[in-house]
C-alpha cells in the first residue's frame, strides 16, 4: 500500500504548479492527504455519497470530485477546489497520476510479497521460474540479502527510511519477515567494497532519519534468484553470531565472522566440555566483570601490555598481577599468543553455551 506521505507529495506538487487546493480521501470519507486546513475540507457525507455513486467525477459546492481507480476498484477520492474548465482538466490529470502511482506501488508490493515467500518458504524451482517471469523479475543477476534488525518492534520509520533509500530501484526488493527485521534484497554490481558500503549507509541513514539504532547483516552473493535463499540464511546466521559474540558491532558480514562462525556450528556439548577443560568448573567466579574487561581490552590491543595499561588507567604492574592471577587459575598465560587464542575460544564457547541456555 502506498504511504500517505507519497500521496501528500503528489498533491503538494499539484498545488505548487496549478495553485489549487487539493485533498485526497479514502472512499469511506477519511482524509488521507490535503493542502488545506482540516476545517476547510469538504464534508464526509459529500465524499461518501460521491464514492457510492456511479459517476466518475462530480462538482458540488465549488469542489470537483474525481475517483482514483486502480484495476477497476476505487482506491481514493480526489477533490479539487475551484471553478472553470481548467480545474476539471487539472483534477483529471492529478487523479490519473495518482492512480498510476498507486498501481506501480501495488505491482511493487506483489513483487516484494513474492520475494518474501521465496525467502521463508521452500519453493520449487519451477514455481520460482514461473512467477519470476510473470512479475518481470530477472532470474540471473548478482544479489545479496541484507537484514536490518531494528531496536523496536514494527518500526515504521525505519522501514520507510529503507524504502526511501532503495525502494525506487527496480532490481531491489524490500519486505519484512518478523516484527524487528527488515529484509533488503539488493542487486549488486560485483564491486568488492560495495556490500560493506551499503550496510554502513543503512546504519547511518536509519540512525539519522528514523532516529533509531539498527544492526545490519548480509550474506554472500547469489548469482541466480533461487540462490537468494542461501544468502538470506547466511545473513540470518551473521546477525545471530553478532548478537552472541560481537555485541559492539553494528555491521556483520557472513564472510567475515571469523572464529565466531566456527563456534556457532559446534555442538553445545562440545562447547561446554571445552569451556570446563580450559576454565574449570568455577567459570562465573573466575570471569568477573573486571577480569573480563581487562582480558577483552588486552585482546583488542593485540596483547600489548603498555597500551592496555594506559587505556585502563592502570599501572603496568597491576595489569601484570591480574594476568598472572588468571594464569594461576587456568594455567594459561594469555601474554603468549597460543594461550591467548585458547582462552579467546573458551570465552566464545562459554558465550555460546550461555546464549543457547537462555533461549
Amino acid at each position: 500500500m502506498i504511504s500517505e506521505q507519497k500521496i501528500q507529495a503528489v498533491i503538494d506538487e499539484v498545488r505548487a504548479i496549478a495553485r489549487l487546493d487539493v485533498c485526497v480521501f479514502e472512499p469511506e470519507g477519511r482524509p488521507a492527504a490535503s493542502t488545506i486546513e482540516p476545517g476547510e475540507l469538504p464534508g464526509k457525507e459529500l465524499v461518501e455519497g460521491f464514492a457510492l455513486s456511479p459517476a466518475e467525477n462530480q462538482t458540488v459546492l465549488g469542489w470537483h470530485f474525481f475517483k482514483v481507480a486502480v484495476k477497476g476498484q476505487t482506491e481514493y477520492i480526489l477533490a479539487v477546489r475551484g471553478y472553470g474548465q481548467d480545474v476539471d482538466v487539472i483534477g483529471r490529470l492529478a487523479a490519473s497520476q495518482l492512480g498510476s502511482l498507486i498501481s506501480a506501488y501495488e505491482d511493487r508490493y506483489d513483487r516484494n510479497a513474492f520475494i518474501q515467500k521465496l525467502l521463508i518458504d521452500n519453493l520449487q524451482p519451477s514455481y520460482i521460474c514461473s512467477w519470476a517471469r510473470k512479475l518481470h523479475i530477472r532470474q540471473e543477476a548478482k544479489r545479496r540479502v541484507f537484514l536490518i534488525e531494528t531496536k523496536y518492534e514494527q518500526d515504521k520509520a525505519a522501514l520507510e527510511t529503507v524504502r526511501n533509500l532503495f525502494g525506487h530501484v527496480s532490481g531491489d526488493f524490500i519486505t519484512t519477515v518478523d516484527e524487528k527485521t527488515i529484509v533488503l534484497v539488493k542487486e549488486m554490481t560485483g564491486e568488492r567494497k560495495e556490500p560493506e558500503r551499503i550496510a554502513r549507509t543503512l546504519v547511518d541513514m536509519v540512525n539519522a532519519e528514523a532516529m533509531t539504532q539498527v544492526r545490519v547483516a548480509y550474506g554472500t552473493e547469489a548469482e541466480r534468484l533461487e540462490e537468494v535463499v542461501k544468502s538470506y540464511g547466511e545473513a540470518g546466521i551473521a546477525l545471530e553470531v553478532g548478537r552472541i559474540f560481537y555485541g559492539e558491532r553494528v555491521v556483520m558480514s557472513y564472510e567475515r565472522l571469523g572464529i565466531g562462525r566456527l563456534i556457532y556450528h559446534l555442538p553445545l556439548e562440545l562447547c561446554g566440555q571445552f569451556v570446563r577443560e580450559v576454565l574449570g568448573e568455577e567459570t562465573e567466579e573466575l570471569l568477573d566483570e573486571e577480569t573480563l574487561g581487562t582480558i577483552h581490552r588486552f585482546f583488542e590491543n593485540g596483547l600489548n601490555m603498555s597500551e592496555t595499561a594506559r587505556q585502563l588507567h592502570l599501572h603496568r604492574n597491576t595489569l601484570v598481577y591480574r594476568l598472572e592471577k588468571l594464569q594461576k587459575a587456568t594455567g594459561l598465560d594469555i601474554r603468549v599468543f597460543e594461550d591467548a587464542m585458547t582462552f579467546q575460544i573458551a570465552l566464545m564457547a562459554s558465550a555460546m553455551e550461555k546464549w543457547v541456555k537462555s533461549r
